[in-house]
């Protein structure tokens, strides 16, 4: 029971986020506990052969994991001149101001600070985009191409101008990635280095402006893995009232 209690805290979280710019869908794994046995398979029975089978009793399950799903959300259009999506593997990188720390998302959007960086979008802090790209000021287009390369046009120039280059970073294991909140990954031991280039590049996706990557949470599936879990969840509850009636039923004997 407690295990499916926690299979439904995670489909709660993942409905709670299908409208996430960029969330990654999480599952429980799950893992049977100890036994224990009362006869091993291949002891020796009464006439000297070994059994086939032997006896034993599972003490339940547990939970052994949670995998992030990071498979890639449909994309939606949005015109935004900052607004970018990831077609195919890698991640934004931007600086936590407060630590100085490389964190990781897969949400593209991104906005102008006062000081005319490049920022995730936040209410509460600006995370500027790594390597940083500023803004001019008077800027009346911004272009990003699909290998990341950002220019604009500062009138009265009619040529755009080359001002930056977007990277993007894979990972080995990105479900190893640890998550923070806020559409925001940081590295661990388990994903490997990260490695960063150019999109488009070494396997890495291509960049889509205008569009931001929707999340890969589909609810019809979270609402039927919803109704299984509570079905699951109601068998065991039978299972333990079951075994409660069975030992009122043991205490209640009497010896005539």
């Amino acid at each position: 029971m407690q295990v499916q209690e926690a299979n439904l805290d995670t489909i709660a979280n993942n409905l709670a986020n299908a409208s996430t710019t960029a969330f990654k869908r999480s599952r429980l794994n799950f893992e049977d506990l100890f036994y224990q046995y009362q006869k091993l398979p291949g002891t020796l029975d009464s006439s000297g052969q070994p059994t086939s089978i032997g006896l034993d009793f599972g003490l339940g399950a547990r939970v052994a994991g949670t995998e992030v799903d990071q498979t890639q959300g449909t994309f939606t259009q949005t015109n935004g001149q900052l607004d970018l999506a990831i077609s195919g593997p890698g991640f934004f990188q931007v600086q936590d101001p407060l630590t100085g720390k490389t964190l990781y998302t897969r949400a593209g959007t991104f906005s102008v600070n006062a000081n005319g960086q490049v920022v995730l979008a936040s209410a509460d802090l600006g995370r500027p985009l790594q390597p940083a790209i500023s803004i001019p000021p008077g800027a009346t287009q911004i272009t990003i191409s699909g290998d990341g390369v950002v220019s604009v046009l500062e009138p009265p120039n009619t040529n755009p101008t080359n001002i930056g280059q977007i990277q993007t970073a894979t990972f080995v294991n990105p479900q190893g990635l640890i998550q923070m909140g806020q559409n925001l990954y940081q590295q661990s031991d388990a994903t490997g280095s990260p490695q960063v280039g150019i999109p488009g590049q070494e396997a890495r996706g291509l960049l889509q402006q205008g569009y931001l990557e929707a999340s890969n949470v589909d609810p019809t599936t979270e609402l039927v893995s919803l109704i299984n879990t509570q079905r699951t969840y109601e068998l065991n509850s039978q299972v333990v009232q079951a075994s409660d009636q069975i030992l009122q039923l043991l205490t209640n004997l009497r010896r005539f």
